[in-house]
């Protein structure tokens, strides 16, 4: 076991100091290359996560927004629109957030929606006790639809 090694299980914020000086100073040979490696692809892990859990929820609030509303009476109707307007404006704040600090999610973003789809209908179909059949079966809104901040379904 290495220097190294053995200091990434013991302090991990002098390690990652210590790789990133090795790095700097140009002497590759004595990189802890397992260790970056593991922490590097659990970052981009982590990062996509993120991305679908924002997803998940501006999904599921779209499809609340589109499809609840109707059977709201006036009065529910007046507060749950708020309150989901709400969750919505912020959603698509932290989701533009992500995409502008990690550009390289962007490419990443179709199927990060077709990944979060399936969840926000489970969890609005739960939420709303609306069958999951009231859903379509795939995403009904472009990219383009989710992250305008004047875009809700009708």
């Amino acid at each position: 076991m290495t220097d190294l090694t053995q200091l990434y299980q013991q302090d991990y914020s002098e390690w990652a100091r210590r790789n990133r000086d090795l790095l700097r100073a140009g002497r590759f040979a004595e990189l802890d290359i397992e260790y970056l490696l593991e922490e590097l692809s659990d970052m981009g892990k982590s990062e996509r996560d993120e991305l679908e859990s924002r997803l998940l929820i501006l999904l599921a609030h779209l499809l609340k927004w589109q499809y609840q509303d109707r059977s709201l009476t006036d009065r529910w109707r007046e507060f749950d629109g708020r309150s989901w307007r709400a969750t919505i404006v912020e959603q698509r704040k932290r989701l533009a957030m992500r995409l502008r600090k990690s550009p390289g999610l962007k490419s990443v973003l179709n199927d990060a929606i077709a990944t979060a789809y399936p969840d926000a209908c489970d969890l609005a179909s739960k939420e709303t006790g609306l069958p999951m059949d009231t859903f379509p079966p795939a995403c009904p809104y472009r990219k383009e639809q989710m992250i305008d901040d004047d875009y809700y379904p009708d």
